[in-house]
C-alpha cells in the first residue's frame, strides 16, 4: 500500500499548481465578471420589480379613483333622482292646490247660482203671486161687472 499512497500523495502534490491557478482564475473571475454581474443582475432585479410594484401601485391608484369615480357618480344620480322627486312632489302639490282652488271656484259658482236661482225663484214666486193676485181681481171684477151692469139695467 505504500506504493498506493505514494501515488495518490504525488497526484495531489502535482495537483496544488493546478488547484492553486483554479484558486486564482475563480477570484479573478469573481472579481472582474462575478460581482459585476451580480450588480447588474441585481439593479435588474431591483428595476424589474421596482417597475411591477410601481404598475401594481399605478393599477390600485387606478381601481381607487374607479372607486371614487363611480361613488360620485352614484351620488350625482342619487342627487339627480332626489331633484327630479323634490320637483314632481311640488307639481303634485301644485296640481292639487289647483284642482282644490279650482274645485272651491266651482263650488262657489254654484252657490252663488243656486242662490241667484232661488232670488229669481222667489222673484218669479213674488210675480206669480201678484199676477195672481191681479188676475183674481180682474176675474172677480169682471164676474162681478156684468152683476154691476145688470143690475143696473134692471132696476133702470
Amino acid at each position: 500500500m505504500d506504493p498506493l499512497l505514494k501515488q495518490v500523495g504525488d497526484l495531489l502534490l502535482g495537483a496544488v499548481p493546478t488547484m492553486a491557478i483554479f484558486l486564482l482564475l475563480v477570484a479573478l473571475y469573481s472579481s472582474l465578471v462575478g460581482r459585476p454581474l451580480r450588480r447588474a443582475l441585481d439593479q435588474r432585479r431591483e428595476r424589474t420589480e421596482g417597475a411591477i410594484l410601481k404598475a401594481r401601485a399605478d393599477v390600485a391608484a387606478a381601481e381607487a379613483k374607479t372607486q371614487e369615480y363611480e361613488q360620485r357618480l352614484r351620488e350625482a344620480r342619487l342627487a339627480v333622482f332626489k331633484a327630479q322627486e323634490m320637483r314632481r312632489q311640488a307639481a303634485q302639490k301644485a296640481r292639487a292646490a289647483a284642482i282644490a282652488e279650482a274645485r272651491e271656484r266651482t263650488q262657489q259658482q254654484v252657490r252663488e247660482a243656486r242662490a241667484a236661482i232661488e232670488q229669481d225663484m222667489a222673484a218669479a214666486r213674488q210675480s206669480l203671486q201678484s199676477d195672481a193676485d191681479r188676475l183674481a181681481s180682474d176675474i172677480i171684477r169682471i164676474i162681478l161687472k156684468p152683476a154691476d151692469v145688470a143690475s143696473a139695467a134692471g132696476g133702470a
